[in-house]
C-alpha cells in the first residue's frame, strides 16, 4: 500500500497501520477494542504515544485527540505489551554470539515481527575468549542502538547460558568448554559485557558454585539453575545463596521421581523460584506444562523461545554458538540428535499455552510483566502503564501478530 500524506489532525484507519512519519518523537493515539496492561483488561481503550513513551492509558471516550497528532484506529484489535524473551540464541539466519550489526539487527527485526520488542542475548558453552570476545561486541550494539532509531526487538543485555554447567545434564553444549564455576573467570565475562550482564545459567552441585552465585548476584545478575543434576538438597542451598530462576524447566534437569524430586521438585514447590518454559509442544509434553503452570501460578513462570539462528527461515543447517545443528520440520537437533534450542516465537507460545487452557490475560502476562519483573524493568517494560515504553503488539482475534510498536516505532511485517 502506498504512503499517504499525513494532516496537521487525522482520524483514519490504516491498513496495516501504516503511517508516513517513523520518528519516534511524534505523538500518537493508538484506539483499540481491547486492551491488556497486562494484569487489568480494558475495553475501547485510547493509548497515548508521545516521543517513544505511554503517557496514558484509558477510555477512548475521556480523551481528547492533541493537535498534530496521529489517531491509529484499530478497533477490531487487542493491545498488550510487548513481549520479552530472556532466553534466545539467535534468528533470521543469525546467532547472537557472532556479535555484529548485521546479525544482532537480523536477530531484532526477526522477532520483532512475532511481538518480541525486548530480549537478553543469550551464549553458550564456548572457549571463554569467545565467550568475551561476544560478549564486547553485544556491549558495543546496545551502547547504540537507540541512536539509529530503527525499529526493532531492544537487547537488553547477556545472558551466559555455561560454561558453568554440568556435564551430565550439558544438552548440545560442546564438553571440551564446561568449566567448573569460578568466580574470577564470572567477572571476566561480567567485564567483557560493560554493565550489560543480566543472567548466568549456573549447576548448583558443582564445586565452586556457591561463591560464583555470591559474585553474581554481587554484580546485580539474575542467577538460573539450569543444565544441572542437583539434587532437591542441593537445588535449596542454591537458592538460599541467592538464585531465584529455573532455566527451560524439565529440559537438561535431573528427571523427578516420587523418592527423588531433585531440581525439578525444588522448581515446583519453592514460590521464590520462576520457571522458565519453552512451549512449542515438543521441548515439553502437554501434561507436565499443565503442572508446571498449576504449580508455580501465573505470576511463576515465563515463556521463552530458546530459539536459535533458524527461527524465522525455512529447514536445513544452522549454527549454535560454533557448532551446527540441523533442522527439520522446524525441530532443531545437533549431530547426536539431541535437542538444540528451537525456532519458536514467543506469539505461537502465546497460542500453545491458550490452547492448553489459559486465560489470554494470563498467558500475556507470562510473556510480558513476569520477565520484566524477573529483570527489574516492570517500570517500563511489560506493561501498558504511563511512563512505560510504547513497546506494544496488536492481536488479532486469532491471536496472530497484526502489528508491533517499539519505542513508538511501527515494526513493518
Amino acid at each position: 500500500m502506498g504512503r499517504k500524506k499525513v494532516l496537521p489532525i487525522l482520524f483514519v484507519q490504516f491498513f496495516p497501520f501504516r503511517y508516513d512519519d517513523d520518528s519516534p518523537m511524534t505523538t500518537k493515539l493508538l484506539h483499540v477494542g481491547h486492551a491488556f496492561t497486562p494484569t487489568k483488561e480494558l475495553h475501547d481503550v485510547g493509548i497515548l504515544i508521545r516521543d517513544g513513551v505511554i503517557e496514558s492509558v484509558g477510555p477512548r471516550s475521556s480523551q481528547s485527540l492533541p493537535s498534530s497528532a496521529q489517531e491509529i484506529l484499530a478497533t477490531d484489535k487487542i493491545a498488550a505489551p510487548g513481549f520479552i524473551d530472556v532466553h534466545i540464541h539467535g534468528a533470521g539466519g543469525h546467532d547472537v554470539m557472532e556479535g555484529t550489526e548485521e546479525a544482532l539487527q537480523a536477530v531484532s527485526s526477526t522477532i520483532a515481527s512475532h511481538g518480541t520488542t525486548a530480549f537478553v542475548a543469550t551464549t553458550v558453552t564456548a572457549d571463554p575468549n569467545a565467550i568475551c570476545k561476544s560478549s564486547e561486541a553485544i556491549a558495543r550494539y546496545i551502547g547504540k542502538q537507540h541512536a539509529t532509531s530503527r525499529p526493532g526487538a531492544e537487547v537488553l543485555g547477556i545472558h551466559f547460558e555455561g560454561p558453568f554447567i554440568s556435564p551430565v545434564r550439558r544438552g548440545v553444549h560442546p564438553p571440551e568448554w564446561i568449566k567448573l564455576p569460578s568466580a574470577e573467570l564470572l567477572e571476566r565475562f561480567i567485564t567483557a559485557a560493560q554493565g550489560h550482564a543480566l543472567i548466568l545459567t549456573i549447576a548448583p552441585e558443582l564445586l565452586g558454585a556457591m561463591p560464583c552465585i555470591d559474585a553474581a548476584r554481587k554484580a546485580g545478575m539474575v542467577v538460573g539453575i539450569g543444565h544441572t543434576d542437583a539434587t532437591y538438597e542441593q537445588t535449596r542451598a542454591g537458592l538460599a545463596r541467592g538464585a531465584h530462576h529455573a532455566i527451560h524447566t524439565y529440559n537438561a534437569m535431573r528427571p523427578f521421581s516420587h523418592r527423588d524430586a531433585g531440581v525439578i521438585g525444588a522448581v515446583l514447590t519453592s514460590p521464590e523460584i520462576s520457571a522458565e518454559l519453552i512451549a512449542d509442544g515438543i521441548h515439553v509434553d502437554e501434561v507436565a506444562m499443565r503442572v508446571l503452570l498449576q504449580a508455580k501460578g501465573t505470576g511463576g513462570v515465563i515463556l521463552i523461545s530458546d530459539g536459535i539462528s533458524a527461527t524465522g527461515m525455512p529447514d536445513g543447517k544452522y549454527i549454535l554458538g560454533g557448532f551446527e545443528i540441523t533442522v527439520s520440520g522446524g525441530v532443531c537437533r545437533n549431530i547426536e540428535g539431541k535437542l538444540a534450542g528451537s525456532t519458536l516465537t514467543l506469539d505461537r507460545a502465546l497460542r500453545n499455552i491458550v490452547k492448553l487452557g489459559a486465560s489470554l490475560g494470563d498467558a500475556l502476562q507470562m510473556l510480558t510483566l513476569n520477565p520484566a519483573k524477573l529483570l527489574g524493568i516492570e517500570h517500563k517494560k511489560g506493561v501498558l502503564h504511563p511512563n512505560a515504553d510504547a513497546d506494544i503488539v496488536l492481536l488479532n482475534p486469532n491471536l496472530e501478530v497484526a502489528q508491533v510498536f517499539t519505542r513508538g516505532l511501527p515494526v513493518w511485517n
